[in-house]
């Protein structure tokens, strides 16, 4: 196999369709691996390191084809091409009119706005943010790699001129009914949610509309927010705006685990009398200045006002009975839902993988978030791209100390469009021997229609969890004993 690539000079295009276009040209028979990506350093460097040389610039949109076929490479080199001019098209139809090249041009197109989507590299998302907000346009920031200096003047700045900044690496956001990034289909209700979380944003909004409720507003800030550098300025931001909004009963706050020295500042984000409900995934920090939970489940259902349903049995057949004393393994897209995860088991259990709190030894228990940089560098997020955890289920075949697999399906606008069934034969064969549980996260409404995906994991064999939290419980109950 060789690395062949194109470059196409001065032609900037959204990582997202860019990842969609790499996707689609992974499937051609004979391509061993592909990468569609705008030249940045840090693209480059991660295509050096899979093998491929480049020269290109931030501005130019880099396809990278890896086959021993010159002529599969050719054609899906073309295929990307044309891929692009799809998007070209799709975007701007007749070429009457040029499409602003900068937000300041896109701005003056249309007055009127009030948020701007920044994705673009991080070493260029700071400035442009900063001419969002001078704009006085919120931010919605989907690009990472900012540092943290950077998002703390960007958000005391925001907080200053009474504007929003979610991110840097904000994944998720609803306003005025409209999603932004990653974003499930639910429906409009009283409870407003301000995520430092895009998974666990997700989760709990899904959760809710299982639950009967809906969403007023969702409003994500970036997963350092919470932190003790970044000082929670945006949570207080958003949860300041959402007591203000009319549509807005419940404040429901979410996020990974929190400094809990930061939690004790957001009780005077709230005016006396709003309602607050958290779910900070494991948290431990004792009182707080409102009601918060552990996990999204039990905080999702709180601020719903309605009791958790009861937990799921454990079935009885006997690749259950085999499960037990033999090893998990938890194969994560959502970090927030990889960490909750963690948050049932790991009292329970040993656990080894990039989010356990302790030392485990490898080769035993372990739950993997592959959505963390170590995954994505050079690659798209699981939540796209499945190749990642193929690969790991692949290699999971052949290990005879298996007692369960664990995982979850993240549906929604941004997501892959049906990962059940390109998951499906992997997790079959996986299941004619041990347990294998998932959870959907989504929605009838998600473009993938979450009941379709239930069904097709159901036929290949999967146990299909209500919640992130009663699969993880399932996890461990097939492999401790029940």
């Amino acid at each position: 196999m060789s690395w062949q690539t194109r470059v196409i000079r001065g032609r900037y295009a959204d990582s997202m369709r860019l990842m969609g276009i790499a996707r689609g040209i992974r499937s051609t028979d004979g391509v061993e691996a592909a990468e569609v990506a705008m030249g940045t350093p840090a693209n480059l460097e991660a295509l050096a390191a899979m093998g491929a040389q480049v020269d290109a610039g931030p501005g130019d949109v880099v396809i990278a084809v890896n086959t021993s076929d010159d002529g599969v490479a050719a054609a899906a080199l073309d295929a990307a091409e044309q891929g692009l001019v799809s998007l070209e098209s799709a975007a701007g139809g007749a070429a009457e009119v040029a499409a602003p090249r900068t937000l300041t041009a896109a701005f003056t197109a249309q007055p009127g706005s009030n948020v701007a989507l920044v994705s673009v590299p991080g070493e260029y998302a700071t400035l442009e943010a900063h001419r969002a907000l001078t704009s006085g346009m919120h931010v919605f920031l989907f690009s990472d790699h900012v540092s943290v200096e950077d998002e703390v003047e960007l958000k005391l700045r925001g907080e200053a001129k009474d504007l929003l900044v979610m991110g840097p690496g904000c994944g998720t956001a609803m306003l005025g009914g409209i999603g932004l990034g990653f974003m499930n289909v639910v429906r409009r209700g009283p409870v407003g949610i301000v995520a430092a979380a895009g998974t666990g944003a997700q989760e709990a909004a899904c959760l809710l509309e299982a639950a009967g409720t809906g969403v007023s507003q969702i409003i994500g800030v970036g997963g350092r927010d919470l932190s003790k550098d970044v000082g929670g300025i945006m949570f207080r931001q958003a949860m300041r705006m959402l007591a203000e909004d009319p549509a807005t009963e419940t404040l429901f706050l979410v996020s990974k685990p929190p400094s809990p020295e930061v939690v004790q500042t957001l009780g005077e984000a709230v005016p006396p009398g709003v309602r607050v409900v958290a779910a900070f995934v494991g948290w431990e920090g004792g009182p707080a200045p409102f009601e918060v939970h552990a996990t999204l489940e039990d905080g999702a259902y709180a601020a719903a006002g309605v009791p958790a349903p009861e937990r799921p049995a454990v079935p009885s057949d006997e690749r259950w009975t085999r499960a037990t004393g033999r090893n998990l393994l938890g194969l994560y897209s959502g970090g927030s839902l990889a960490h909750e995860a963690l948050t049932i088991l790991e009292p329970h259990m040993a656990i080894a993988g990039n989010v356990s709190h302790h030392p485990a030894p490898p080769g035993g228990h372990t739950v993997l978030d592959l959505g963390e940089e170590e995954y994505t560098r050079g690659r798209p997020h699981p939540m796209v791209d499945l190749a990642v955890r193929l690969e790991m289920l692949a290699d999971a075949e052949a290990d005879e100390a298996l007692g369960c697999v664990l995982l979850d399906v993240v549906l929604g606008h941004g997501a892959h469009p049906d990962p059940a069934a390109e998951l499906a034969p992997a997790l079959a064969r996986l299941a004619g021997r041990v347990p294998v549980i998932a959870h959907v996260c989504g929605t009838p409404g998600d473009p993938q229609d979450a009941g379709r995906q239930e069904a097709a994991l159901r036929d290949a064999g999967v146990t299909v969890a209500p919640s992130n939290a009663a699969a993880a419980r399932l996890a461990m109950r097939a492999v401790l004993g029940d």
